[in-house]
Formats: structure tokens, C-alpha cells, sequence
């Protein structure tokens, strides 16, 4: 069995709810509207049915909720999702395994309330966070118990970038240019979001965080040259800035908490790309994602080139196991 953790969904009433509340759907929207299974779950039910022995935990899609809704409406969004997907997955449990829920994040309390309901009450086997809140870092004092509460649930953060196109790409510039905030910015978000969580202590305080962190750890692999040894001497290109001292308060050194983080591999078919987060997390850090149907055929075309990828890999098949189901059953407690 496949067991593909980042798929992305709009269920009906979600969707229905959402055109009430926002105009449109900003950058994404036109694309988000060209993908009928996104909506619509028979027609998703057939796409995978055709691809066999394959199941998907499903996510909200972007845009965050958060940025669609200001704090009073962004709860009943959440639930709205929430309860959506929850119905999905009773309907079809065994396509569906699991669900990740979608929480308020411009409204703390409301999303900490969320967690709980969602864990406790539908089933969720994780949470979606974005990798900025309205422009807010998710090291804030604000978010921090949400963090807390997830490491004591034992499920894990499933991290997903946020920008648009208003984040520019030059400060003489107004707007980012040919879909950089997209191609480039989604990777050096998440990228920076994880950096932010290393210094802030969070592995230290709670070791046993999960953090499955979208397409294979963005750009961090790729970059532990930089990370590793640029890190070790953090502070040296800081004036004024106490860095040294941070680093004395880290149990460990700066590289080696990156690889507490996990990594999908929705890095669509990339086989050099999988190789290097692979060889930098280890199989038990590298879970079978997708970003389904988030191709260019808008449907399975992504998760095909993913199994030729994994396939391809040259692992035993005790690892490729673990990457395909083994560790989302683990982490998720399917």
C-alpha cells in the first residue's frame, strides 16, 4: 500500500462557505478553479481508483485560512473544513485513511480549541500549519502553545509555504515577477520557517516534535554546506547581534536539528532532488507525499511521477517500504 500524506482537498461546503467569505482566492484562484477534484471527491475517488493499492491523507489547499478571513470568521472556516473532511474520510476510509486539520491561525485560542476538537472529536492525525501567519513568524510567543500541544498529542505539524505575489521579489519593486513568490519563494519559506523553529529552542524543549515538512525540506538539503559549518560560527556576520550566546544554549549543533525535521516527497518526480533530502533526512525521516492534483495534467500525474521516482531509488525494499507507508503509519498512527 501507498500511503500518500500531502494531498490537497476543497471539500463542497468548505468550498461553498468560502465563496461567501472571500471574493476570490487571490494568485491561486484561477488555478485552484481549473482543478475539478479538488471539489469534487467522486470524481477524485476515480482518479485514484485507477492508479490502485493507493490512499491519501488529505489537506486543506491553499490559501491559508487565515488570509482568506479575518479572526472572527476564521474559526467557523476551520470547522467548516474540518467537519468536511472528516466526512470524506468516513466515507471512504479506505482510500481516505486520515485527514489533517486546518486550524485559524490568526486567531490563537480559536486554533488551539481546534486542535482539540479535530484530534479529539473527528479523528484528525495531524495539523496543517502555513509557514507564516499573515506575515507573522511562527516562533511568536503567540503560536508557541500550539506547538506545545501538538508535541504532547504526539502527531505531527504538517508545514506548508505561504507567500504571494505581494511578497516582491526586489525591494524597488512592488510585486514578485513570473510566479517567483511560487517557484523560488514557497521553498525559501519553508526553509526559513524551519531555521526560525531551530532557534527558537523548540526541539530542545520538546524533542519528540514532529514536523513533516512539504517538498522533502525545501531548500535546506540542498543547502547543509552552508547550514552546517555557516552555522557553527552564527554571529560572526552579525554585528550587534548576541548570537553566540544562543548557540551556547543549544543542546546540539545547529545542523543536526534539521534533521529532526521530516520531508514529503512532492517534489514532483525530481530524482536527483529525492536522492539529496533523502541521503540528508534518512528513510525514516522521508514520507510518500504527492501534492496531488497539483499537476499539470490536474490529477494523478504528480503521483506517478513520485512512485517512478521512489522506485528508482537505490534502496532496499525494507526503506522503500518505510517511505511508502511505513513511517505516515508510524507518525500518524494509522
Amino acid at each position: 500500500m501507498k500511503i500518500d500524506i500531502f494531498n490537497h482537498v476543497l471539500p463542497k461546503k468548505y468550498f461553498d462557505r468560502l465563496n461567501q467569505v472571500a471574493s476570490n482566492l487571490g494568485d491561486l484562484d484561477r488555478r485552484m478553479k481549473s482543478i475539478p477534484i479538488l471539489v469534487d471527491m467522486e470524481a477524485r475517488v476515480r482518479m485514484m481508483e485507477e492508479i490502485g493499492d493507493y490512499a491519501q491523507v488529505i489537506c486543506l489547499a491553499a490559501p491559508p485560512i487565515e488570509a482568506l478571513a479575518g479572526p472572527d470568521a476564521s474559526p467557523d472556516l476551520a470547522r467548516i473544513a474540518n467537519d468536511s473532511m472528516a466526512e470524506i474520510v468516513a466515507q471512504y476510509p479506505k482510500l481516505f485513511p486520515a485527514f489533517i486539520a486546518s486550524l485559524p491561525l490568526n486567531n490563537p485560542a480559536a486554533a488551539s480549541d481546534e486542535i482539540d476538537r479535530s484530534i479529539r472529536d473527528l479523528g484528525a492525525r495531524g495539523v496543517q500549519f502555513f509557514s507564516n501567519v499573515k506575515g507573522k513568524a511562527l516562533d511568536q510567543p503567540e503560536f508557541r502553545p500550539l506547538f506545545e500541544k501538538m508535541a504532547s498529542y504526539d502527531l505531527p505539524i504538517l508545514l506548508h509555504p505561504a507567500r504571494n505575489s505581494s511578497f516582491s521579489d526586489y525591494k524597488t519593486e512592488d510585486k514578485s515577477q513570473y510566479e517567483i513568490w511560487w517557484c523560488i519563494g514557497w521553498p525559501y519559506e519553508t526553509s526559513a520557517a524551519m531555521i526560525r523553529i531551530v532557534f527558537a529552542g523548540y526541539f530542545d524543549r520538546w524533542p519528540d516534535l514532529k514536523i513533516i515538512t512539504h517538498h522533502l525540506g525545501a531548500m535546506i538539503p540542498y543547502n547543509e554546506g552552508r547550514l552546517g559549518p555557516g552555522y557553527d560560527v552564527l554571529g560572526a556576520r552579525s554585528p550587534g547581534e548576541n548570537y553566540g550566546e544562543l548557540l551556547k544554549k543549544l543542546k546540539k549543533r545547529p545542523l543536526d536539528y534539521f534533521r529532526m525535521f521530516y520531508g514529503d516527497t512532492a517534489i514532483f518526480g525530481a530524482l536527483p532532488a529525492m536522492k539529496c533530502g533523502l541521503e540528508f533526512f534518512g528513510p525514516g525521516n522521508v514520507l510518500f507525499g504527492t501534492d496531488c492534483p497539483f499537476s499539470p495534467d490536474k490529477g494523478a500525474g504528480n503521483v506517478r511521477d513520485t512512485v517512478r521516482a521512489i522506485d528508482a531509488l537505490p534502496i532496499g525494499e525494507e526503506e522503500r517500504r518505510m517511505i511508502y507507508e511505513g513511517n505516515a503509519k508510524r507518525l500518524m498512527k494509522i
